[in-house]
């Protein structure tokens, strides 16, 4: 704001009809608030006119102020100090192969090749140690350049004023705005959260503004996600990207051209919503067990399709399920994978009410006698098996991304929290046992950072044959790394935050959904359980066929 204010100007407006504030140096007119207080007016009452920062750090957390700033903001104390002005980077020395670094927000930044190695790029975000990933803090990384730079500081700007202040209340709601998706298929989002090696220009015209989508690689992809997870949000996440990560794929992979031609653009523009549908009441990890069956009808053009679904992320508004259905004889070997339209009929949703990711929209689904065409069979009948398990390792590292950032934010908010509350006649970020606690957060954080980008810089390398045997088993373990990870942090997150993180909403909110979101991250995918016994076994089973010596 360009007004100033002195503290004697404040006191000045005090009363109900005229009633002023200050928190951290900035002035805000409550006068028309008053009603809308969730404490009530009184509250507000007693700190007319006076510096309430202290007050206002007690109950809220930075979402209200992002939230409510715009509106209520008139004006700044004569005494805040102006922002520094960032002093000139000194020119970098000239190097063979390297480009010179793009402003960030510039269009098309486009590097020498994906795998190019610049210099550290620019500081980035809030400086927290371990608040974000290692490169966003000055240090020198392999995996990423100015055209990752450019897209974290063009998806970090949407999400910290279009979707952070607001997800309290959507969580309340349990559904996130329809004008939100359609922004994620609008801003070219949709069309690169895939898991392809190249960006499906053809099917869309709408994509990032920050990058062309030539140079478009996995860690942009894993950037779009981690940026999302730092709302905090599990319900959040998989509102927007949880149905279509998983479900989106499959059709892109093995549908035949036409199906894909016919649907996919409606997708990528976020007019319409796609799901993955493999989950059943008796059938959750051992999916070769699974039992909704689909049959051909007597003149061969249709599958009958009839059986049911469970915790099937997105269902309640989804246009299409992608969907495992039995189509020949026990085992893996009967399974297939099919595109149900909801337009087919005899398709029917329920939400379903679960502990985490409250606006995910999880549902149960039931097929009555549902009349596929089939040509809508994505891949050979009675081998979807594999399509299945192919499509697990971009679920698989799409969770290890969330669930390694929500543990972050967890440290991150226990880290802010920590230098704000005092006990005892200290910051809590004085006393040891604090710092222990934020110091076990962050090695396995960091660790778990270092396992993910390896993994991802090897998926980005190798084709999806090879990437499904050489990667599922070490995917599955780091899956299982990360859910614990977020669980350990959210853990010791809550006793740090104490009470603040048992009550919804306030200055533990993050902590507290988060809390209620671990489950959803430590079983759907491929429980921990199962996860680390298909690491070693994978692991094995690869290592044998490449010459293994025991």
């Amino acid at each position: 704001m360009s007004s100033t204010f002195s503290a004697s100007d404040v006191a000045a407006h005090k009363t109900k009809d005229d009633l002023w504030i200050i928190v951290d140096e900035d002035v805000y007119d409550l006068t028309k608030f008053q009603d809308e207080h969730p404490g009530g007016a009184k509250i507000l009452t007693r700190v007319a006119g006076k510096d309430a920062s202290k007050q206002f750090w007690k109950y809220h957390n930075e979402g209200i102020l992002k939230k409510f700033q715009s509106q209520l903001q008139v004006g700044s104390l004569d005494s805040k100090k102006k922002p520094d002005t960032p002093p000139t980077p000194p020119a970098t020395p000239p190097q063979e192969a390297v480009e010179p670094k793009a402003e960030p927000g510039t269009m098309s930044v486009e590097p020498t090749s994906k795998a190019a190695v610049s210099e550290p790029l620019d500081a980035f975000g809030s400086l927290i140690p371990y608040g974000d990933p290692s490169w966003y803090q000055t240090y020198h990384s392999p995996y990423y350049n100015e055209t990752h730079a450019a897209i974290r500081q063009e998806i970090r700007e949407w999400v910290e004023t279009e979707i952070e202040p607001y997800v309290n209340e959507w969580e309340e709601k349990k559904q996130v705005p329809e004008a939100i998706y359609k922004q994620m298929g609008e801003r070219g989002y949709l069309g690169g959260l895939l898991g392809l090696h190249e960006y499906p220009s053809k099917y869309s015209p709408f994509k990032p503004k920050s990058v062309s989508t030539d140079v478009w690689d996995h860690f942009h992809e894993l950037i779009v996600t981690d940026e999302l997870s730092r709302a905090g949000s599990g319900g959040l996440v998989w509102n927007l990207i949880g149905g279509f990560g998983i479900g989106c794929p499959p059709l892109v992979r093995f549908g035949k051209p036409e199906l894909v031609e016919r649907i996919l653009p409606g997708i990528l523009a976020g007019d319409k919503r796609i799901c993955l549908a493999i989950t059943e009441p008796d059938a959750g990890s051992d999916v070769a067990n699974l039992t909704c069956e689909a049959k051909l009808s007597e003149d061969g053009k249709h599958y009958i399709v009839n059986g049911e679904k469970k915790w099937i992320t997105n269902g309640i508004w989804s246009d299409y399920f992608t969907t495992a259905v039995r189509t020949g004889g026990e085992g893996m070997n009967g399974v297939s994978l099919l595109l149900i339209e909801r337009a087919h009929g005899g398709v029917s949703t329920r939400r379903m009410d679960c502990q985490g990711v409250w606006s995910s929209g999880t549902t149960y689904i039931t097929f009555e006698d549902t009349k596929v065409p089939v040509e809508n069979i994505l891949g050979k009948e009675n081998k979807g098996f594999r399509a299945i398990m192919t499509n697990f390792n971009h679920e698989r590292i799409g969770i290890i991304i969330q669930a390694t950032r929500f543990a972050r934010v967890c440290y991150e908010e226990s880290m802010k929290y920590a230098h704000k509350r005092t006990t005892f006649g200290k910051k809590l970020i004085e006393h040891p046992v604090i710092r222990l606690k934020l110091a076990h957060m962050a090695r396995q954080i960091e660790a778990t950072q270092s396992w993910l980008d390896n993994l991802v810089y090897q998926a980005q390398n190798m084709d999806d044959t090879e990437a499904m045997l050489k990667l599922g088993g070490a995917i599955a373990g780091c899956k299982a790394q990360s859910t614990q990870v977020f669980e350990f942090c959210a853990r010791e997150a809550s006793q740090i935050f104490g009470g603040l993180s048992y009550s919804r909403g306030g200055q533990g909110a993050k902590v507290e959904r988060l809390y209620r979101d671990v489950r959803a991250y430590a079983i759907p995918g491929g429980s921990e359980e199962i996860m680390l016994d298909l690491s070693i076994r994978q692991a094995l089973r690869v290592h044998k066929v490449l010459g293994m010596k025991l």
